[in-house]
This record gives C-alpha cells, sequence and structure tokens, in this order.
C-alpha cells in the first residue's frame, strides 16, 4: 500500500506540472487566435489521461485503506468526490468537441479541474506536504 501512495502522490505532481504547461499553451493558443491542433488535443487527452489514472490509483487507496484499519474517513470521501468532479472538468474538451472555441473550453476544464485538485489536496491532513 505505501508504494500505491507514493506513486499516487507522485502523480500527482506530473498532473500539476502538466496542467500548468496546457493552461499556459491554451492561454495562448486562444491569445494568437490559433487553430486547436494535433499537439493541443494530445495536451488535452494527456491531461484527462493522467487525471483517470489518477483517480484509479485513488479508488484503490480508497478500499485498501478503508477496508483496512483506518475505516473510511470523512475527509477520504471528501477527497475522491472532489477528484472525481475535477476528473469529469477534466474530460470537458472532449465532451464539448464540436465548440468554435475550442482553447477556451480546454482552458477553462483544466483550470477547473486545477482549482478542484488544489481544493481537494488541500482538504486532507497534511495537504500538499504529503
Amino acid at each position: 500500500m505505501a508504494f500505491l501512495l507514493e506513486v499516487h502522490s507522485i502523480l500527482r505532481w506530473v498532473i500539476v506540472v502538466i496542467g500548468f504547461v496546457a493552461l499556459l499553451k491554451f492561454l495562448f493558443g486562444i491569445i494568437r487566435k490559433n487553430d486547436f491542433g494535433k499537439m493541443d488535443r494530445g495536451l488535452s487527452a494527456g491531461f484527462s489521461g493522467l487525471m483517470d489514472l489518477q483517480v484509479t490509483l485513488g479508488f484503490g487507496l480508497f478500499f485498501i485503506i478503508g477496508f483496512g484499519d483506518a475505516g473510511f474517513s470523512s475527509f477520504r470521501i471528501e477527497h475522491l468526490v472532489i477528484m472525481l468532479i475535477a476528473a469529469v472538468a477534466g474530460h470537458a474538451p472532449a465532451m464539448f468537441k464540436k465548440v468554435a472555441n475550442k482553447y477556451a473550453v480546454a482552458l477553462f476544464a483544466v483550470l477547473a479541474a486545477m482549482v478542484l485538485i488544489f481544493i481537494g489536496v488541500v482538504r486532507l491532513p497534511g495537504g500538499w506536504s504529503r
């Protein structure tokens, strides 16, 4: 379980870095009025794919820890719900792929996911220092 928790924790930082890169790329795409290209779709898909992996690892931890000695504490349930919403927000570009301004959708989707990630991690005991 310690290994799974460590991977989950490291992946959080990978998602944050990719999220910031995506925010900058999508913001510059809006400013420059570029077409939403393959790299942009790949960045968006990569971000949401990493979120999916993180949620999968999180579910594993939630049930391993929950059925173990620690139980299903309220902060774990809250963290799970917030992160599920963040993962759904990260998938918005795929859900709204026929929208004219794909950069705006992608930017706000990643921004919403990042804000929810921040809140979800802060609410954990130890927060970002874990």
